[in-house]
């Protein structure tokens, strides 16, 4: 019997082999990828079965991965595994196409149980999450309970004056990165899924000033 065909995309090397070691008896390791560059033209022209994804990883983040997929109406099942346990990130990746959104803080019996979900055509999320996520479906999120750190402030009083992530890393002399990581970070918390609804919602809740 043909074994179900797994592609794995982590930014962590160590994180790959690991998965690579708990998965490998039961799935086929087709590639794995430790940025989101060559993700979808990996997926197209390999044809896996399942791609387990992280979030945070570099030049393409896995939500938009997950989003092209869809975009593309490609047959692979897609599973989170991330270590960021929030309710807004685990419903948004799961709107824009993910089958199963399961923490990196699990047991390796708890991912074989997701991945088995979704191989059989379910949906699985991590049940720490689930009643956070369904009261964040029902209610959103409350800008005025949102409490922003002063670097989460620097970062977004720079992106409302209009200066690029790149511009903002300079003026605050931080990596790119970390600043993708503040924004996405702060997208999470108020619950917006773009860079121009976070700066719309910061000015019209005056959330830092200008």
């Amino acid at each position: 019997m043909n074994r179900p065909r797994m592609f794995i995309v982590d930014d962590h090397q160590i994180v790959i082999e690991g998965l690579i070691r708990l998965l490998g008896e039961r799935f086929d390791i087709v590639a794995t990828l430790t940025d989101g560059r060559e993700v979808v033209e990996d997926v197209c022209r390999l044809k896996p079965d399942l791609m387990l994804i992280d979030l945070w990883i570099p030049h393409v983040s896995g939500l938009e991965i997950i989003s092209r997929l869809k975009t593309r109406h490609l047959s692979v099942k897609t599973v989170v595994l991330t270590m960021h346990a929030e309710a807004s990130v685990a419903v948004e990746s799961l709107r824009q196409g993910a089958s199963a959104f399961v923490l990196k803080q699990s047991s390796g019996k708890e991912l074989l149980a997701a991945l088995q979900v979704v191989l059989e055509g379910g949906t699985y999320l991590a049940p720490q999450l689930t009643k956070d996520a369904v009261l964040f479906m029902m209610g959103g999120v409350d800008p005025k309970r949102v409490v922003l750190s002063e670097r989460q402030q620097d970062v977004l009083r720079l992106l409302v004056r209009g200066l690029r992530a790149k511009e903002v890393a300079v003026a605050l002399d931080v990596s790119a990165r970390t600043v993708e990581a503040i924004k996405y970070r702060i997208m999470r918390l108020l619950g917006v899924r773009s860079t121009a609804e976070l700066i719309r919602h910061s000015i019209e809740h005056e959330l830092v000033s200008r």
